[in-house]
């Protein structure tokens, strides 16, 4: 069975847009039940107004996905009068939806690249809590990132906890990727074409248009 991600995005919009989004999502959602593919809710950012949502990340599954994903690419217009601000004359409001690609994760980090060095752990004052060499660094070679770790009493230890925080860094920085890969796809609502929306919608009928 075939897999993919989409995201849904408001971009800048105002909480028009943001309500659009719960739009298309529900949307989506009824359209997947009557062709028998599975959709799952992966990532939600929410809005101001209560089940208003700035993105959504869907994740869809099921037979002949690539045909049906591409009935939604694009630019989605939805019609209605605004009840946030009922005397606005806009009546337009406009979301994307986009295939989501997750980040490549980071493969950089292996431990048969990282070297240890030693040093004496020491105390306040540079009074030393032992004469052995239990603090430990330890350093990933390609990279040159580096940790250390002298809590611990024995090398080991240090070695073990030394390690893990250099880990840390790799998935801090995969967690970064992965929020701005995000947050790019959130504002690609304005790098669309607004002038050709892929579907348009009225919203008080929830009758699709185009």
């Amino acid at each position: 069975m075939e897999k993919v991600l989409l995201v849904i995005s408001a971009g800048n919009g105002p909480e028009e847009c943001a309500h659009a989004v719960a739009l298309t999502l529900k949307a989506i959602q009824q359209e997947t039940l009557k062709k028998g593919i599975n959709s799952n809710i992966v990532e939600t950012k929410p809005s101001l107004v209560k089940d208003n949502f700035r993105s959504v990340i869907v994740s869809l599954e099921g037979e002949n996905i690539e045909s049906f994903i591409n009935t939604w690419l694009g630019v989605v217009q939805w019609i209605w009068d605004s009840t946030y601000r009922p005397h606005h004359k806009r009546k337009n409001w406009f979301v994307s939806v986009n295939r989501y690609t997750e980040p490549i994760k980071n493969k950089m980090f292996s431990t048969t690249d990282v070297r240890f060095e030693t040093a004496r752990a020491s105390g306040p004052g540079g009074q030393y809590v032992n004469k052995t060499e239990t603090a430990v660094r330890a350093i990933h070679t390609p990279s040159g990132k580096s940790a250390v770790a002298r809590d611990e009493r024995s090398q080991l230890l240090n070695k073990r906890v030394a390690l893990q925080r250099l880990e840390e860094m790799f998935q801090i920085d995969e967690l970064n990727k992965e929020s701005e890969s995000r947050s790019k796809l959130r504002h690609t609502h304005w790098e669309i074409e607004r002038g050709n929306p892929i579907r348009i919608y009225d919203a008080s009928s929830k009758k699709l248009l185009k």
